[in-house]
């Protein structure tokens, strides 16, 4: 696994200019990304006012079949705002994020998620905040509309100085119940590595308060060690101590231990009721932020 930090040009490659971030983000006007966004999430503070009929400027997902098929016409539930929502980003900024085997570290791949996501909630008329971590807090960005806030939060997404250190998601979510209102809607971002068990017993007290959405980032070869012949030198990330290992003796044991390591941080977040997606720095993160809005969506209908 590549580690960029010792490359004197990982600020120029790391910390993308504010315009590509918002051409990353333009990507999303073009989908159907903010539309979904508003259905599922600001669905949530409305009250239901009745229904009205399908036009050609609805999705054909928001349809109300019960409805339809009672009135013979096809209809969508119509709602009058009640309250706007807050979104509040909690981000992995530890050693780990650092690495990659990829063009993008986890930690790139992170930002144009976040930058992205925030662009849509703010396009929205919601409020964004943010909070970076390692084990301590290192930045938080508070609440606030508006297109100034997308900069705020880009610029101390690319900012190199945030990051580094150990891992401690206990310690974060501790931190949330000092500020964030409740029924916010938090999003955990994170590689969850390295695994701890502390953080699964305050997952359920969090839940209990705010609207959860776990995002775990993974490169592919935090899941997946490859053929390699011969020994390989690798470095902890947290404690810098290094070893050597054979990949081919270890492969399948590694491979094994990661499907296993993963599907036991999706279980704590479905077995707490709280949404859950994985998303590899290798593959786009558009498509399956729309299929997760689509999945609660039906199941909130």
């Amino acid at each position: 696994m590549a580690d960029k930090t010792d490359n004197r040009k990982l600020k120029l490659e790391f910390a993308p200019s504010i315009k590509k971030l918002e051409v990353v983000t333009k990507t999303l006007i073009q989908s159907k990304f903010i539309g979904e966004y508003k259905s599922v999430f600001k669905g949530k503070g409305l009250e239901f006012m009745g229904y009205r009929p399908f036009t050609q400027d609805d999705d054909a997902y928001q349809i109300d079949w019960k409805a339809s098929l009672r009135s013979n016409q096809m209809m969508v539930k119509q709602f009058a705002e009640e309250r706007e929502l807050e979104v509040f980003f909690l981000v992995d900024v530890s050693s780990s994020m650092l690495l990659s085997s990829t063009e993008k570290l986890k930690a790139e791949y992170v930002a144009e998620v976040i930058a992205s996501m925030a662009y849509a909630i703010l396009s929205s008329g919601d409020s964004v905040g943010l909070s970076m971590f390692s084990d301590k807090i290192v930045k938080r960005v508070d609440f606030k509309k508006g297109i100034g806030q997308f900069y705020l939060l880009s610029n101390a997404l690319v900012d190199l100085n945030y990051y580094g250190g150990t891992f401690d998601l206990a310690e974060a979510l501790k931190h949330l119940f000092v500020f964030l209102k409740e029924r916010s809607l938090l999003i955990i971002v994170s590689d969850f590595i390295p695994l701890r068990e502390d953080w699964a017993s305050y997952l359920p007290i969090v839940i209990n308060k705010f609207e959860v959405i776990g995002i775990m980032i993974k490169d592919p070869l935090d899941s997946y060690m490859p053929k390699v012949n011969g020994r390989v030198a690798l470095a902890d990330p947290f404690s810098k101590k290094k070893m050597l290992i054979e990949p081919n003796h270890i492969r399948e044991l590694y491979n094994k231990q990661a499907e296993k390591d993963d599907a036991w941080v999706e279980k704590v977040f479905y077995e707490s009721n709280a949404d859950f997606m994985k998303l590899r720095t290798d593959k786009e993160f558009i498509k399956p932020f729309i299929e997760l809005f689509r999945k609660r969506t039906m199941r909130f209908k």
